[in-house]
């Protein structure tokens, strides 16, 4: 990949300062409330739910909305990017060779989500099982790079990057026991968009790792809460038609959901995250939950174009 997303990122950037088309003042100023998104996030605080939120802009490097974006909250999938960033250190480093096989059968079965658990190749590359990690969340990929790596190595890479609220607590299970993490991740959404932010700006460990892992995560078909707004193809969005600089990743689990990711566009390009905990009683509660992410991808959408 080389340092592709990076030149694309500022290429982006360059063509909103040279823009000579400006909307008009009213559309400025709705643009920049978030004021839908607010509305949203607070009714779903007045139903118990536990928000965390951040958004910054690329440029500017300022925060354009935060709420409780300190609070360290369960992020569930979301969890594996920092195991990805050290799975592509260890590519650069030759502490890991990216065609190493690894077989299945050594790794504890998970049927939380990914799509290995249905293919009939019973071995995989580390390189392979790292795209069906940020591509499909796949859980039994996930796993097979953490006991190759070991979550110590995890840890560490994220005490080095200054993660001070963001922790990966355990494998992907079908179910926690007693006896287990409660939790495979946890995180900040301020520290969930400031990594996202260094992703983009070629600030992770190196530029080449940066590139590697942003590439990864441009591969991810889940665009169905905040990247709903994008309008982009679940499946194949990489290089849009319509000059979008896009990568994110969500997590999943029962009453939480978490969306972070850089959005790019002619104007202004941010980097954003939201964290949702909230009980999942009925498909209304959920159905809400989402609303407030797809309302916060809209309201991107306006800011970046």
């Amino acid at each position: 990949m080389g340092t592709e997303p990076r030149r694309d990122a500022e290429s982006l950037r360059g063509a909103r300062r040279s823009t000579s088309r400006r909307p008009p003042r009213r559309a400025a100023v709705g643009r920049r409330s978030f004021t839908s998104t607010l509305k949203a996030l607070d009714d779903l605080a007045a139903s118990g739910a536990k928000i965390s939120v951040r958004i910054t802009d690329l440029d500017r490097g300022g925060s354009v909305l935060a709420g409780d974006d300190f609070v360290t909250l369960p992020v569930a999938g979301l969890g594996v990017v920092p195991l990805l960033i050290e799975v592509a250190a260890g590519f650069e480093a030759g502490t890991l060779d990216p065609l190493e096989i690894i077989d299945r059968s050594y790794v504890e079965p998970v049927t939380v989500g990914g799509v290995w658990q249905h293919l009939k190749a019973p071995a995989l590359p580390l390189s392979d099982l790292a795209v069906l990690t940020a591509s499909t969340g796949d859980a039994l990929a996930a796993n097979a790079l953490l006991a190759r790596v070991g979550i110590s190595a995890v840890r560490a890479r994220i005490e080095r990057m200054g993660l001070s609220r963001s922790a990966l607590l355990d494998r992907f299970r079908d179910a926690r026991g007693p006896d287990d993490a409660p939790h495979f991740a946890l995180g900040s959404a301020r520290e969930l968009a400031e990594v996202f932010a260094a992703l983009v700006n070629s600030q992770v460990v190196s530029a080449s790792v940066s590139a590697q892992v942003a590439e990864w995560l441009s591969l991810n078909h889940d665009l169905s809460l905040v990247a709903s707004a994008t309008g982009l193809d679940p499946f194949s969005h990489e290089n849009d038609e319509h000059g979008l600089l896009f990568i994110n990743k969500t997590g999943r689990d029962a009453g939480i959901r978490v969306e972070a990711g850089v959005l790019a566009g002619p104007r202004a390009g941010v980097s954003y995250a939201l964290i949702v905990c909230f009980d999942d009683l009925s498909i209304y509660h959920r159905m809400r939950a989402h609303e407030a992410f797809r309302t916060l991808g809209l309201e991107l959408m306006e800011y970046v174009f």
